[in-house]
C-alpha cells in the first residue's frame, strides 16, 4: 500500500516499524533536513543533519522545503542462493520524502525503510534539469549519539581494514588512535577520530547499536568521523586521486546508511537489514554457484616455511625473463609434486578444492615496487604443470582454486581479465581468490574509493560471464552486495588468520568480527590452525596463534562463510585426525541460525542447522578470560535424539601456554538437554549434533 501526500503543509513526517518498536522522525528545520530514531522511547540517534557539499555548485545542505511524502509497507520473503538461513523475511515500513531547494529548484529525495530491527535510508536524485552531472566533495550525513558509548572500532583508513579492534569509550578514540594504527602494506588513515563501519557500540543503558552501509554500488566507501565533543558521527567518504569523493549523474541513488539496534546483542548478529536493502539476484541460473570447503598451499608461505617465488632473482620482467635458464630456489611451494599431495589430502577427506598460490611467473619482485605490468595470470612457473594437475585433480574429483594477486595494478588486471577467466574455464577452475596488496595503480587512487568500488563490481560481473565465483582479498568491505551477485562467495577485508603469523591478533578479535565486519557479508577468515607455534614451520618466525585448537574448530560456526578453508598443513592435521573430524563434518551452508549467547568483545555462541538435514552444529569463541558457557539444546526438534560430539578445552588449556589441550566427549542429547562448558582463555568449543537414524548409533552413550 502506498499513500502519497501531494500537498505538505507541515515540514515534518513520522514513521514506525511494523512492530511499533522503532520510531523515526523527519523534519525540515529552518531549511535543513534532519532525522532522529528511537527504540521503545530510548534514543538511538539524536537529531542529525542530512546533505552534501558539491564541487563548484550550491551545496545540498539547506534551503529546502518538504514538498511530498510517500508512505508504504512491504512484507515478502526470499531465499538466498547460500546463507545462514533458508529464507529471509523482508518486512518494513517506508517513508520517502521529496525535498526542493527553493533557491535552485533542485530536487533531492530521502527514502527511509524502518524494519523491526533498525533503519536504512538513502538519498535519491531523480531526473531533473537543475541537477544532472555533479561531484560530491563531502557527504554530511550525521549520526548523533546520545552518550559516550562503548565502541568496538578500527581506525578510519582509505586502504585497509586489517587492524585489531580497540574497545573504548567514544571519548577515548582520539587518545588511542596512534597505537591503533599498526603497519600494513597499504594504509591511509585520515583522522584522529575517524573509524570504519560496521561500527559496533553499546550504551551505558545496555542498548546495542550498529552503524554501517548497504548496497555500495558506483559510490565511495563511507567511514565515520567523530566530533568527540558532541558525540556526533559524520559520514566521511573515500576520495579519489584529486580529492573528489563521488561523481554522480542523475537519476542516481546513494548506498543505504544503516542503523541496527537492540537490547539483545544476538539480534544484531541475526539482522538481515544489510541483505534486504540490496537488490535481488540478477542471475537467472545460479546452479554454478556453490559453497566451497577447501584446503590450500598458502599457510606454509604465510609462515615463511615456503616461498611463492620460483627463483631468488632480484628483478624479473614478463616476456623477458627466461625462467627455463634460471636456477630455482629450494622452497617454491607451488610445484606439481607438492600440489598433488594437497590434492590427495583433499580427496581423502572430502574437500571440494585446493587453492594454489605462487603458481604463476612474476612473484620475485612485485611487492612494494609499484609495477604496472607484473603478472599475466596465465603463464605458470616451469615446475607447475597446469595440464597434469588439471587432469590429476579431475581424477580425484577435486577442483583447483585459482589465485590472482593483482599487486593492486588494477589496469593490468583488467587488461588480462578475459584471458585469465577463460584460462580458468579451460583448466577446470570455477573459483578464484583475488588479491589487491599494496598501493593502487593508477597511483593516487585508494582501495575504497569510487574508482575501485567500480572495479570490484566489474570483476564480479565479468567473472559471472565465465561462471566463476570470486573471493576478493584486500577489496572494499562487503555491504550485502552478494545478494545481488551471489558469485561473490567471500571477502577478506579485515584482519584475518594470516596476521597470526605476523605477530598475532588479540584473543577477543573473533568475538568482535561477527558484530562488525560480518554485518556486511561473509569473510574468508581461513581458520583451522592446529599448530599455534609458528616457529615449528619457520625457525625464524616466533609468532604465536592466539587461540586454542578447540576455538579454531568453533570458528567454522561463529565466522560464517559459504567459503571455508582448513588453513593448516596436511601433515599437522594428520597428527590430530580426531579433532580434524569436526572440520570434515561441519557444513558451509545452512537452513537456520540461532545465537545462544553473545557479548561483543567477550564471547559468541552460535547454533546452525545444516542445509537439507536435521543436523546442527554449535560454535563458541571466547576472549582472554576463563568463562563458563551455559546453553540449552531447545533449538533441536522435540522428540528426536542426537549424538553430540563436544570438542572442548581441557581444564589446563590456555591460548598462550597450552593451546593444544583439547578433549572430545560424546553424549546422547535431546531438545531438553542442557550444557555447561568451561572455555579457556582464547578458547571455546565446537559441537556436532547428528540426528540419530539408527539405535546402534546410541550404544554406550550417556545422556547429557
Amino acid at each position: 500500500m502506498v499513500i502519497s501526500f501531494m500537498a505538505v503543509w507541515a515540514q515534518a513526517a513520522e514513521l514506525k516499524s511494523p512492530d511499533g518498536s522503532f520510531h523515526l522522525s523527519f523534519e525540515v528545520k529552518d531549511g535543513v533536513p534532519v532525522y532522529k530514531l528511537d527504540l521503545n522511547d530510548q534514543p538511538v540517534v539524536l537529531e542529525s543533519r542530512l546533505g552534501f557539499e558539491l564541487k563548484d555548485a550550491e551545496n545540498l545542505l539547506d534551503g529546502f522545503k518538504l514538498t511530498k511524502v510517500d508512505e508504504s509497507s512491504y512484507d515478502q520473503s526470499w531465499e538466498p542462493v547460500w546463507g545462514e538461513v533458508k529464507e529471509i523475511r523482508n518486512h518494513y515500513n517506508e517513508l520517502a520524502v521529496t525535498l526542493e531547494q527553493e533557491k535552485t529548484g533542485r530536487i533531492m529525495m530521502v527514502r527511509f525503510r524502518l524494519f523491526n530491527d533498525g533503519l536504512g535510508f538513502r538519498y535519491e536524485f531523480p531526473q531533473q534539469d537543475n541537477l544532472t552531472y555533479f561531484v560530491i566533495t563531502d557527504e554530511k550525513t550525521q549520526f548523533a549519539m546520545a552518550g559516550d558509548h562503548t565502541a568496538y572500532w578500527i581506525p578510519g583508513d582509505y586502504d585497509t581494514q586489517e587492524y585489531d579492534y580497540t574497545t573504548s569509550k567514544l571519548s577515548e578514540i582520539r587518545g588511542l588512535m596512534d597505537q591503533a594504527v599498526t603497519p600494513n602494506a597499504s594504509q591511509t588513515p585520515f583522522s584522529d577520530t575517524g573509524v570504519q563501519t560496521a561500527l559496533m557500540m553499546k550504551t551505558d543503558e545496555g542498548l546495542y547499536i550498529n552503524l554501517h552501509e548497504a548496497a555500495l554500488i558506483e559510490y565511495s566507501c563511507m567511514h565515520l568521523d567523530l566530533d568527540d565533543k558532541n558525540m556526533v558521527f559524520e559520514s566521511h567518504l573515500t576520495p579519489d586521486a584529486v580529492g573528489n569523493m563521488v561523481y554522480m549523474q542523475a537519476p542516481r541513488t546513494t548506498p543505504w546508511r544503516t542503523v541496527i539496534a537492540s537490547k539483545n546483542a544476538g539480534d544484531i548478529l541475526l539482522s538481515h537489514i544489510t541483505l534486504n536493502l540490496n537488490e535481488p539476484c540478477v542471475y537467472e541460473d545460479v546452479s554454478w554457484i556453490k559453497p566451497v570447503k577447501y584446503i590450500g598451499v598458502w599457510w606454509e608461505m604465510i609462515t615463511g616455511k615456503s616461498s611463492w617465488a620460483y627463483t631468488n632473482l632480484p628483478s624479473v620482467k614478463l616476456g623477458e625473463t627466461d625462467y627455463s635458464t634460471v636456477e630455482p630456489n629450494d622452497n617454491h611451494a607451488a610445484n606439481t609434486a607438492h600440489v598433488k599431495e594437497y590434492i590427495d589430502f583433499a580427496a581423502r577427506h572430502g574437500f571440494d578444492q585446493v587453492l594454489v598460490e605462487g603458481w604463476n611467473i612474476g612473484w620475485e619482485d612485485w611487492f612494494g615496487k609499484s609495477k604496472d605490468y607484473v603478472f599475466d595470470f596465465l603463464t605458470p612457473y616451469p615446475d607447475f604443470d597446469v595440464v597434469e594437475l588439471r587432469e590429476y585433480a579431475k581424477s580425484k574429483d577435486v577442483k583447483l582454486m585459482m589465485h590472482h594477486e593483482t599487486s593492486s595494478s588494477v589496469r593490468n588486471y583488467e587488461r588480462h581479465m578475459d584471458e585469465a577467466y577463460q584460462f580458468m574455464v579451460d583448466n577446470n577452475y570455477n573459483s578464484v581468490k583475488s588479491g589487491y596488496v599494496g598501493d593502487i595503480i593508477p597511483r593516487g587512487e585508494y582501495h575504497y574509493g569510487q574508482w575501485m568500488v567500480n572495479h570490484y563490481l566489474y570483476a564480479l560481473k565479468k567473472a559471472a560471464d565465465y561462471k566463476i565465483m570470486i573471493n576478493a582479498h584486500e577489496a572494499v568491505r562487503p555491504t550485502g552486495v552478494a545478494r545481488t551477485y551471489p558469485n561473490l562467495i567471500g571477502n577478506e577485508s579485515a584482519r584475518g588468520t594470516e596476521y597470526e603469523a605476523f605477530g598475532g591478533s588479540n584473543p577477543d578479535h573473533t568475538t568482535i568480527l561477527p558484530f562488525t565486519r560480518l554485518i556486511g557479508g561473509p569473510m574468508d577468515y581461513t581458520p583451522g590452525i592446529f599448530e599455534p607455534d609458528v616457529s615449528k614451520y619457520n625457525p625464524n618466525n616466533n609468532s604465536h596463534v592466539n587461540t586454542t585448537i578447540a576455538r579454531q574448530l568453533a570458528l567454522y560456526v561463529t565466522m560464517y562463510s559459504p567459503l571455508q578453508m582448513a588453513a593448516d598443513l596436511p601433515e599437522t592435521y594428520n597428527k590430530h585426525l580426531e579433532a580434524f573430524q569436526f572440520i570434515k563434518d561441519v557444513p558451509v551452508d545452512w537452513d537456520d541460525t540461532k545465537v545462544l549467547e553473545a557479548e561483543p568483545g567477550d564471547f559468541i555462541t552460535y547454533a546452525r542447522k545444516e542445509k537439507g538435514t536435521g543436523n546442527w552444529f554449535v560454535g563458541r569463541t571466547n576472549d582472554e578470560e576463563v568463562r563458563v558457557s551455559e546453553i540449552s539444546f531447545d533449538f533441536l526438534e522435540p522428540g528426536k535424539k542426537y549424538v553430540a560430539t563436544i570438542y572442548g578445552d581441557q581444564k589446563n588449556a590456555h591460548y598462550k601456554t597450552n593451546p593444544k589441550a583439547y578433549e572430545i566427549r560424546k553424549y546422547l542429547v535431546t531438545s531438553k538437554s542442557d550444557l555447561k562448558q568451561r572455555c579457556a582463555p582464547g578458547g571455546g568449543y565446537a559441537i556436532s549434533l547428528l540426528e540419530v537414524k539408527d539405535k546402534s548409533e546410541t550404544k554406550g552413550l550417556k545422556k547429557l
